[in-house]
């Protein structure tokens, strides 16, 4: 691994474009990784994963893809179903998808990763970093900084990929 590689956890192609785009402005070689088995149901999280594949054919980027099991993030996150959004059960989940990462991250030799969850306006980027901080390697990136948000609209729109409506688990979908 060269010194500026970095996976890059990645909810979704649109989140991806403007922290993409960033991440290789600040001379970053990123690799994407997605693994986020809190989608629900299987078939979202396809939908998902298809646009993050067309993302990475705009940037000429490598993505990886981890096994859906959506039973394990259950269990991972059990007891906190009735949380409200953005509470104890988002916190939860930020640990196991980015404990997936940084596994991954580990297995490859990657010494950095980081997600695309801090892009979002709906997400809480001190707790994502919180959380991250856990992990050896990561890269706390607030890719909301810097009209990180807008642009993935933007660009969202102008390659005509699916944006989602609700964040993932079936808790969110209200």
């Amino acid at each position: 691994m060269e010194a500026r590689d970095i996976l890059v956890h990645a909810c979704c192609g649109p989140c991806s474009t403007a922290s993409i785009e960033r991440l290789l402005d600040e001379g970053w070689n990123p690799v994407l990784y997605f693994s986020n088995s809190n989608i629900f149901p299987e078939e979202e999280a396809e939908r998902r994963y298809e646009a993050l594949l067309e993302v990475a054919k705009v940037y000429q980027l490598e993505v990886i893809a981890e096994l859906y099991d959506h039973e394990s993030w259950l269990s991972f996150i059990k007891g906190s179903e009735g949380e409200r959004e953005g509470g104890a059960r988002c916190e939860k989940c930020f640990t196991y998808n980015l404990g997936q990462a940084a596994g991954k991250a580990r297995e490859l030799g990657f010494t950095h990763f980081t997600t695309t969850l801090t892009v979002s306006r709906f997400k809480n980027s001190k707790l994502i970093f919180f959380v991250g901080q856990q992990f050896e390697g990561f890269e706390c990136i607030d890719f909301k900084k810097k009209g990180g948000f807008d642009r993935s609209v933007q660009r969202t729109r102008e390659l005509g990929i699916y944006r989602q409506h609700y964040c993932g688990c079936e808790f969110s979908m209200q």
